[in-house]
């Protein structure tokens, strides 16, 4: 089971989460060899909508 499929914490992208987290994702690519979703995911940001922090102020 990977990181991500455990679950992202609020406040953050579940791709950024699993792509940093789990190894497994990028042991398929060669050295040197960068990850297409995660250049795509630096060139055009986040595609997902982050849930914000649970506010405790209150």
């Amino acid at each position: 089971m990977s990181v991500a499929a455990r679950g992202t914490p609020p406040g953050e992208c579940p791709q950024c989460w699993s792509h940093a987290h789990d190894r497994s994702i990028h042991r398929r690519l060669k050295p040197r060899e960068d990850c297409p979703q995660c250049v795509d995911h630096m060139r055009n940001g986040c595609p997902y909508l982050v849930p914000k922090k649970p506010s405790r102020w209150w």
